[in-house]
């Protein structure tokens, strides 16, 4: 039978595991931009490019 110290170790231990991997799931969530919001300034498929909004010169 494992002591009341080694499980006390390894509970520690994967909780601290499991909360980094949580931690690093909620920030990579939404770290990438989706294929919507990435392609959306080249317009519909088919179709000529959106003209891009380019500052007007004085």
């Amino acid at each position: 039978m494992a002591s009341f110290t080694v499980v006390t170790k390894r509970k520690r231990a994967r909780r601290n595991k499991n909360a980094g991997h949580a931690r690093k799931m909620k920030l990579g969530k939404h770290s990438t931009l989706s294929a919507v919001e990435l392609f959306a300034a080249l317009g519909e498929p088919g179709k000529p490019a959106p003209k891009s909004a380019a500052p007007a010169k004085p």
